[in-house]
Parts: C-alpha cells; sequence; structure tokens
C-alpha cells in the first residue's frame, strides 16, 4: 500500500508540474513558481497522511489476526482456543444407543430392551499450555424410567510438568485395566470383556505418569481411595485405607518404522492396598449381555488386604488390532463381621482381535474412515471384524460360606464375534453376538435357582454411536 500512494503523489506531482509550464513559460514570475510549489506541498502532506492511515488499519488488522480466539468445529467436538494455542476449551460428547435381544434363556427373564447406554457431555481445556482439567458427567445408564440420574464420571485438573512427568489430581480412570483405559467408544466390542469385572473403575486420587526412553517406556504411580472390583467411587471417602497403583508399558520397536512389532506395547499393572466393610467386596460380576453371574452374600465383609496383578499387550499392525490381558484380584474377606477372614483369588483372561475389512488402520484411539459413508457418493466408510474369548473363574474357596453355590457360577467362559461399521470418525454402527458358559463350583443343585445360570447366555447387541 505505501509503495501505491508514493507513485500517486509522484504522478500528481508531475502532473502540476506539466500543466503549469505553459504558464510558466508565458509569465516566468517568482510568485506564480512559488504558489504551485506551495500546491504541490499541500497535496505531499496530504497523501502522506493518507498513507499513514492505511498503515495503521493494516497494522491493526495484523494484530487482530495474531490475538483473535480461534473457532475449530470437526468430529473432535467444538473447541475455542487463544490464537497462541496456549489456552483452549473443548465441549466433546458421547451417545451410544444399545439394544440387547437374548435367545433360549427360557423365558421367565425380562431382558430384551433398549438401553441408553451412555449419554455424555464432555468438558476439557487448557490454560497456559500447562495446566488443564476434564469434566464428564454421566447422563445415561440404566436409571429407572421417568427418573434423572446424573453421576459425575470425571472430573480432574492436570499439569504438565514435562513430557516424563504429567500429574492428574481428582477423580478419573484407575490404571489398572487394559481395556478399561480404553475409551468407551473405541473397544472392539460393544461392552468389555468379563475382565473388566476384576479391575476398578473410576476412583479419587493423584497419580504421576509420562514418557520416557525415548518413548519406548511409559509408566504411571498413583495413590487412590481404593474401590472394590468394578466399582466406581462416590465424590468423597472418610476411611484411612488407600490403595496404590503402578503401571508399566513398553514399546521398545516404536522408533523402528521398518520392524513389524513397532505396534507392540507390553506391561504390567499391579495395586495394593486394604478394604474394610461390605463396600469393599464387588457387586457383582457381569457377563457380556451385562447379566450378573457371581455376587458375594449380603453378609459377607472385606476386612484386610487386596492385591492385583495384571500382564497385559496392545498389538497394532496395519489393519490388524490385538488386545490380551490376565487379571489376578485377591481380597481377604469374612463371612460376617465375626467370622474367620479368608483371601480369595478371582482369575480372569482374555484375548480380543480386530480386523479392518476396508485397509484403515487398527487403532487403540479408534478406527478413522478413509471415507465416510456418503450414499450418493458411493462410499461406505470403514468395516471391522472383531472376535474374543474370555474366561474369568471364581475361587473355589467363595462356596458355600461367602456366596451361595445354588445361586452363582463359580465360572464364565465368553466367546464374542462382531462387526464395527464406521460411518465416519464420529459415527459408527456395531453389531455383537456374545455366547457365554457357565460353570459350578462342586456344592450347586443340578439345576441353579438363578434363571440366566441354567443355560448358555446368547446375546445379540446392536449399539447406534455418536462420539465426538
Amino acid at each position: 500500500m505505501r509503495t501505491y500512494t508514493r507513485a500517486i503523489r509522484t504522478a500528481l506531482a508531475a502532473t502540476s508540474l506539466l500543466a503549469a509550464l505553459p504558464a510558466l513559460r508565458a509569465q516566468s514570475t517568482e510568485s506564480e513558481i512559488q504558489a504551485l510549489r506551495a500546491q504541490i506541498e499541500q497535496l505531499d502532506a496530504k497523501l502522506r497522511i493518507l498513507e499513514r492511515k492505511n498503515e495503521i488499519k493494516d497494522e491493526a488488522a495484523a494484530t487482530a489476526a495474531t490475538t483473535a480466539p480461534k473457532i475449530t468445529i470437526n468430529d473432535k467436538g467444538f473447541t475455542l482456543a487463544s490464537a497462541d494455542g496456549a489456552n483452549s476449551v473443548k465441549i466433546r460428547g458421547l451417545i451410544q444407543l444399545d439394544s440387547r435381544l437374548f435367545f433360549n434363556d427360557g423365558g421367565g427373564v425380562v431382558n430384551n430392551s433398549f438401553v441408553l447406554r451412555r449419554a455424555r457431555i464432555i468438558s476439557e481445556g487448557t490454560f497456559a499450555k500447562n495446566y488443564s482439567f476434564q469434566l464428564v458427567p454421566e447422563f445415561g445408564g440404566g436409571s429407572a424410567a421417568g427418573a434423572t440420574a446424573v453421576s459425575i464420571l470425571d472430573a480432574n485438573i492436570g499439569i504438565a510438568v514435562t513430557p516424563q512427568l504429567q500429574l492428574k489430581f481428582g477423580k478419573f480412570k484407575s490404571p489398572v485395566g487394559l481395556e478399561l483405559l480404553q475409551s468407551d467408544a473405541w473397544t472392539f466390542f460393544n461392552e468389555r470383556s468379563i475382565v473388566t469385572n476384576l479391575v476398578p473403575n473410576r476412583d479419587l486420587g493423584i497419580q504421576a505418569s509420562g514418557d520416557v526412553l525415548g518413548g519406548a517406556l511409559n509408566y504411571t504411580v498413583g495413590i487412590f481411595n481404593g474401590i472394590a472390583d468394578g466399582a466406581n467411587s462416590g465424590n468423597a471417602d472418610f476411611d484411612n485405607e488407600k490403595d496404590g497403583v503402578v503401571r508399566l508399558i513398553a514399546s521398545p520397536f516404536k522408533s523402528d518404522v521398518s520392524s513389524p512389532l513397532q505396534g507392540l506395547s507390553f506391561g504390567a499393572s499391579a495395586s495394593l492396598g486394604r478394604e474394610k466393610t461390605a463396600s469393599g467386596r464387588t457387586g457383582g460380576y457381569k457377563t457380556d449381555g451385562q447379566q450378573t453371574f457371581f455376587s458375594y452374600a449380603a453378609s459377607t465383609i472385606t476386612d484386610g488386604q487386596n492385591w492385583r496383578l495384571s500382564p497385559q499387550l496392545d498389538y497394532r499392525n496395519g489393519s490388524l488390532g490385538v488386545i490380551g490381558e490376565y487379571v489376578l484380584s485377591a481380597s481377604n474377606v469374612r463371612p460376617s463381621a465375626t467370622g474367620t477372614k479368608t483371601e480369595l483369588r478371582n482369575k480372569a483372561w482374555q484375548l480380543a482381535a480386530g480386523y479392518v475389512l476396508t485397509g484403515e488402520n487398527s487403532s487403540y484411539a479408534g478406527v478413522v474412515p478413509n471415507n465416510n459413508f456418503d450414499f450418493s457418493a458411493g462410499t461406505w466408510g470403514a468395516f471391522e471384524v472383531t472376535a474374543r474369548y474370555s474366561d474369568l473363574k471364581v475361587d473355589d474357596n467363595a462356596f458355600p460360606v461367602f456366596a451361595s453355590a445354588a445361586t452363582n457360577a463359580d465360572e464364565a467362559k465368553a466367546v464374542g464375534v462382531g462387526l464395527n461399521w464406521y460411518l465416519s470418525k464420529a459415527v459408527a454402527f456395531k453389531i455383537d453376538y456374545y455366547q457365554t458358559k457357565f460353570g459350578f463350583n462342586a456344592a450347586a443343585p443340578a439345576v441353579s435357582t438363578t434363571q440366566i445360570l441354567r443355560q448358555d447366555e446368547k446375546a445379540f447387541l446392536t449399539r447406534f454411536q455418536v462420539a465426538f
């Protein structure tokens, strides 16, 4: 703009001089020459003022461009961020509508249903680059008709000291189970395997984590209130019993792009603590179809040390994904407040795999279609087939003192197959079939008194999901 105005100023000056030449030739008086000079100086002053105004406008526009907040709306959510990216607020969401259909269950159980499995508005933010927060309320689940049951799943604060040291405070997933730590939207199957029955879910605590050795090793250590198998913590805990948790995951080939083992991660997690009263025992172990197949007697309480150990692995190679984990959960229980203490050890393991038929990469963070579903354009998104085997065995010593052999199974062996259709990164439709065979303690009657345990569970689950 400055070059342009200077050209105008020069052209005007030249034009004025050319126009004045005849007059100068005719009357070359000093006064006329002075008048022309004065006119040129006035024009030059006006052009300088105009040039400066334009410069000010350009400077203001440039300043606005570097300080104005940035708004982003895509399949990852709605984000409002400062121009330098140091501060941001993101709104995400998750909605899952499930249908559950059970076959050959004797007709005596009312269990076929539609379920709003999850309905969440997720708020996340970052301040001054290094400080973050997360707030996740849950509006879905199995609340009764007409009731509104809202719970706080996650509420935590993070401090990123360095890539090697990340701190987290508040309520979040306890870092024990492998599949549990995966996002609820991106597991191979609609429901996590029965192994997840043996690990704690969300708990209150503090943890430190980070990547070391160039990203080849990830560590997590934390102190938590301590909760039972499969449980979620409330928003307060007024006892002195706490759990320590440690998790180490190695990815030794992470930097070797030519190795078929680049996507291999493996390691183990463990927890150690003490629990007391009935709140320290599980509320029950559930099948893939979310039906309870084992629960302790109401009088059973925990009293003493509890610990868990979980070797685990995750492998990704192009369209193939595999996860495997084993969990041993041990707890000290009494049949009543004055009964004899016994340590029970419940065990479970699973191996699951998925293969993306349309060629996209398998990922712990979900499948992203190369082309979203668009009927008019002839594109169909991504398709993934899945398979899983899992087994959970309850300690034989649980029967009949701590749990009824007549109403409970002592083992569940489950096979699952599924098809996942990713219409886009945010939208998915999933179909699963599970079949679970139950085992029983030697003290169990010939026919269980619990209807769902009298035959194999055969469950057909579908899910329509929006996750952004």
